[in-house]
């Protein structure tokens, strides 16, 4: 039997790839952590992280354990639900960059309406800044966005990281870049975090570049790049299918991190009718956050071409 505190740990040191940003979201020591690693391995007969100093990566056997570990964790939450006496009623107003309604975030939201019929949830897809401004202004409860690490303001509503993640070049497969002309770029509108990171660091490194099309839907973005039109700033863990990294060889500047964040609104924080489904789920998306990423569309295929 695994114990299921081990099993969450495990699962939330998978997701962040920290133990240290592991310790930050469950509230508890670092020490604490690897200790609950080391039981969970110990019981399991087998290593599940390989970790340095520098980085924590799963091993096969990792894998093989966050699948059950899931699976166990989403039956012993539905079993406490059913037994807890209290159904969750009302309205959640839920808010989500497409980035995410692209991957399997559905299945998540299909299993919380399963689980608690009687939640009215509405479902808002919008760009990570609008979505904050709603948030603040009380039009949503709770929301999943992508923000700057290390920028949350004092008067923010109060968050939690789901993993952090990093930002690269992505575009269509075989796509050829001129190192003499402008980079041409795929983008949002602003306020966009990966627009915004963009053209910063471009301007940092002074590369030249120019807008190749603007669009506030990914799918128009995805189609964009696909085509060759130019290349845009992505999460590396939720590349779409059909575009790929970008080289190493092509030369251009690293993007940095971004935080995958959940926020709840200041009523929700302070008790209203919304706290307890929206801390719900909210726990639901933390539980199964890794299953919003895709790293094995991360990498460039082999016949990717550099700057032409």
């Amino acid at each position: 039997m695994f114990d299921p505190t081990q099993l969450r740990t495990f699962v939330t040191v998978s997701q962040t790839l920290s133990f240290t940003q592991a310790a930050d979201r469950l509230g508890v020591r670092q020490s604490t952590v690897s200790q609950q690693v080391r039981r969970l391995e110990k019981a399991a007969g087998r290593l599940l992280f390989v970790r340095d100093t520098h980085s924590v990566t799963l091993t096969e056997d990792g894998e093989a354990m966050l699948g059950f570990a899931r699976t166990i964790l989403e039956a012993n939450e539905r079993a406490a639900h059913w037994f807890a006496g209290t159904r969750l009623r009302g309205r959640l107003r839920f808010g989500a960059s497409e980035d995410f309604v692209l991957t399997r975030l559905p299945e998540i939201l299909q299993a919380f309406r399963r689980d608690h019929p009687e939640v009215d949830l509405e479902l808002t897809v919008d760009l990570s800044g609008p979505l904050q401004e709603q948030l603040a202004a009380g039009r949503l409860d709770l929301v999943l966005v992508k923000r700057h690490p290390g920028q949350g303001r004092p008067d923010e509503p109060h968050g939690r990281l789901v993993w952090r993640d990093r930002l690269v070049w992505i575009g269509g497969e075989g796509l050829r870049l001129d190192a003499h002309r402008p980079l041409p770029l795929v983008v949002f509108p602003p306020p966009a975090v990966t627009r915004a990171r963009a053209l910063e660091v471009l301007e940092r490194h002074g590369r030249p570049w120019r807008v190749a099309c603007t669009s506030g839907s990914l799918n128009g973005l995805v189609a964009a790049a696909g085509a060759g039109l130019g290349v845009m700033a992505h999460a590396q863990g939720m590349i779409p299918p059909g575009l790929v990294r970008v080289p190493a060889r092509a030369g251009l500047p690293e993007l940095g991190d971004v935080d995958v964040v959940l926020l709840y609104g200041t009523r929700t924080v302070r008790g209203g009718t919304a706290r307890g489904s929206a801390r719900a789920l909210a726990e639901a998306i933390l539980a199964a956050g890794d299953r919003l990423q895709s790293p094995g569309r991360a990498q460039a295929p082999q016949g990717s071409q550099g700057p032409g």
